[in-house]
């Protein structure tokens, strides 16, 4: 401890025992602090402004919510048309509907084809020109129905589709007379 630390306490009075502190009252109360009006205002403000926050912040992201999905909508929709439109490349490139147009236009398929090199310019294969008969009918009908294809028109006639004949086809499967139903086990030949 200082020196004045000291001189301090060894000024004051030690209190006696068995005394008691003298206390008095005061001549008038001493006026107590009113709370300010102003800190009771910004504490109603602040927690307006706390309560408006969070109601907007909500607000939009029940919105976001709502936009997602929408736009989740709207994407399954478009994939939807993408497939589509992906089967429809489908049909359109497949080498059934291809040979099909190809014979609507007038190509043929020869017996023996022939190849051209284009590093050369060389023809491999007997260079016969084929005859005006073509060895497949892609016209007629078509080997194995193609559901892609089926009510596509072809180039040159609006009026045909590889369809046409596959229609043909499953009215002929469906007009056949079939075996009757077997209804008590296989049936045997008679042997004797």
């Amino acid at each position: 401890m200082s020196a004045t630390a000291l001189t301090a306490l060894t000024a004051l009075p030690a209190p006696r025992r068995g005394q008691r502190p003298r206390l008095r009252a005061l001549e008038r109360p001493v006026a107590g602090r009113r709370p300010r009006l102003l800190y009771g205002i910004v504490a109603v403000a602040t927690a307006i402004a706390i309560a408006g926050a969070q109601m907007g912040l909500s607000i939009l992201t029940t919105q976001s919510s709502y936009e997602v999905a929408a736009l989740t909508e709207q994407q399954r929709e478009l994939t939807w048309q993408t497939q589509m439109l992906r089967d429809d490349v489908a049909g359109l490139s497949s080498p059934q509907f291809l040979a099909a147009n190809a014979a609507a236009l007038g190509m043929v398929v020869a017996e023996s084809p022939n190849y051209l090199r284009l590093s050369d310019g060389a023809i491999i294969g007997d260079g016969q020109a084929a005859a005006g008969v073509s060895s497949v009918d892609a016209l007629s009908r078509a080997a194995v129905p193609n559901a892609l294809v089926g009510d596509t028109p072809l180039v040159t006639d609006p009026e045909a589709s590889l369809g046409r004949g596959a229609a043909a086809d499953t009215e002929l499967l469906l007009n056949t007379p079939t075996p009757p139903a077997i209804a008590d086990g296989l049936p045997t030949p008679a042997t004797h």
